[in-house]
């Protein structure tokens, strides 16, 4: 028998990650609430606790080895919902919940909704589940993605149709839509050894990275897309890489996109373009 803030301060020291202390800290808060329910209240609180001793090892094992904590508790939150996430998908981040407020702020009744690239389906989900009357689509090209978006649809209540299509051919049959949206691939390859190995060795290559040749490929492919499916005055939001908001907004213009916005996010870096059809 030990107590929780005990139990908190041994796991703790036997993390090795290159991380800071307070990154460590969030976590083994993450790992103790995720697998005996304690809160971070509860913790300190010095709550007894009766498990094993080598019960956390695999898992205290797996974190030195750098796998995302959200992949080793198969579990991400996003926009204050559970999402399931393994290593098919991306696991959700703050940036993204910019994304998604400012389809919500949008104010669009009763929107029709593509978002493509769909992922763990949590950008579709939440905006099913925050816009009264709302008819959402999601999209992606992995099987394995699309299985983990449904199974989270399941899970959150929510009605979304998530369906096998590739960005890159035009998809005839997506007409009047309101909103377009999406995060898709965009970080180019060059900047791959520059990124951490939580990210670069356990998350989908197929959904982070892009050529350095064309590292606007997906944004072409959506503004295309837009002229197809959305409405007169519908709108696009899609996250982009901070290196390249004039690129992108250059490129939207010309495809005849105006109106276009570039909203940065928590750290000032360019995060967002909205653009109308």
């Amino acid at each position: 028998m030990t107590n929780s803030k005990e139990l908190f301060r041994d796991l703790v020291s036997k993390v090795v990650l290159p991380e800071s202390k307070e990154e460590i800290h969030s976590i083994i808060y993450l790992l103790l609430e995720n697998k005996l329910g304690l809160d971070r209240k509860s913790i300190m609180s010095e709550t007894e606790v009766n498990v094993d001793p080598f019960y956390f090892d695999e898992h205290i094992n797996r974190i030195n080895s750098q796998e995302p904590i959200q992949y080793i508790l198969e579990e991400a939150e996003f926009y204050g919902r559970r999402f399931k996430v393994n290593a098919s998908v991306l696991i959700p981040r703050p940036e993204t919940e910019l994304l998604v407020k400012e389809v919500v702020n949008a104010s669009i009744r009763s929107p029709k909704i593509l978002d493509v690239g769909t992922g763990s389906g949590c950008i579709a989900i939440t905006l099913a589940l925050e816009i009264s009357n709302s008819k959402v689509t999601g999209i992606d090209i992995s099987d394995d993605a699309l299985a983990t978006a449904r199974e989270n649809a399941l899970r959150n209540n929510a009605d979304v149709d998530f369906n096998l299509k590739d960005i890159l051919q035009i998809i005839p049959d997506v007409l009047d839509l309101d909103v377009l949206v999406s995060n898709p691939p965009y970080i180019t390859e060059s900047e791959r050894s520059l990124m951490k190995r939580n990210v670069s060795d356990y998350e989908p290559s197929l959904a982070l990275f892009v050529s350095n040749d064309d590292p606007l490929l997906f944004y072409k492919a959506i503004a295309k897309q837009g002229l197809t499916s959305l409405k007169p005055g519908g709108l696009v939001f899609v996250e982009i890489n901070e290196k390249f908001g004039r690129e992108t907004t250059d490129l939207l213009t010309g495809f005849g996109y105006h109106s276009i916005e570039i909203i940065k996010d928590m750290d000032s870096k360019d995060r967002i373009i909205k653009a109308t059809r």
